[in-house]
């Protein structure tokens, strides 16, 4: 038996890349599996949300805990990117990926929160990024909103370890993602600049999103219950390990 059976993960953003990897990972534990999705076609039960709307999120949340019977994880993954330094994004960028990629996170918690506390396994896993850790070149903004995802964490451990509900993040590297391939397709000569991204990881590749959703589901099963307040790096190295001789 698995530390899932009969649990039900929502996971936002889950209708491609590391989210459909992670909502792929738990169902194949046995979880019941929500994807809330601007795109809502996910292969799973999923709903459209779009998570800068704090109603479709409440309205969201609510369909799945009623359809499932409760929520026991809620993997917090929506988000979106930004490249440049900080002369290059405008005001509304800044509110645009900041809105996204933390006050999402923060309306999704709100919501699931009380299904949380009726779980006897309740735990939370944020999408942080080792830009949060580690300054990269052109990623201000981008490192800006997940930098607070990180703080966010651990501040939302010690609020609610008593109530039983653990907070953790999963820090990835540069992962093969729609995203990355959408910012490869851009570049002057994309298989130059996936050499560069691969180059820049000790593994010398980019990261799977199969392996950053393996991290997700290690964080939230409940076999790892002294887990809380925590953030695993998931990157190939590259926030910890220096190979100049």
């Amino acid at each position: 038996m698995s530390g899932f059976e009969g649990r039900t993960v929502v996971v936002s953003g889950g209708a491609s890349g590391i989210g459909a990897a992670c909502a792929d990972a738990f169902a194949a534990r046995g979880a019941n599996v929500a994807v809330l999705d601007i795109n809502a076609n996910a292969g799973h039960w999923s709903t459209a949300c779009d998570v800068s709307d704090d109603h479709q999120v409440r309205t969201a949340v609510a369909a799945a805990a009623e359809h499932f019977g409760g929520i026991d994880v809620l993997v917090n993954n929506a988000g979106i990117g930004a490249v440049g330094t900080v002369e290059d994004n405008s005001d509304k960028q800044w509110i645009r990926v900041l809105d996204v990629n933390l006050l999402g996170m923060v309306r999704l918690a709100r919501a699931c929160l009380p299904h949380l506390r009726e779980s006897d396994a309740a735990s939370i896993v944020n999408m942080s990024s080792i830009a949060a850790s580690t300054g990269l070149v052109e990623r201000a903004l981008y490192a800006a909103s997940k930098g607070a995802v990180h703080s966010l964490t651990l501040a939302m451990a010690a609020d609610h370890v008593a109530e039983g509900v653990r907070v953790n993040c999963v820090a990835p590297g540069t992962a093969d993602t729609p995203w990355v391939a959408r910012l490869l397709d851009r570049a002057e000569d994309p298989a130059q600049e996936r050499r560069r991204l691969e180059a820049r990881q000790p593994t010398g590749r980019l990261v799977a999103p199969e392996e950053v959703a393996s991290a997700v589901v290690y964080l939230a099963d409940p076999a790892n219950g002294s887990l809380t307040g925590t953030s695993l790096a998931v990157d190939g190295g590259t926030a910890g390990l220096r190979l100049v001789r």
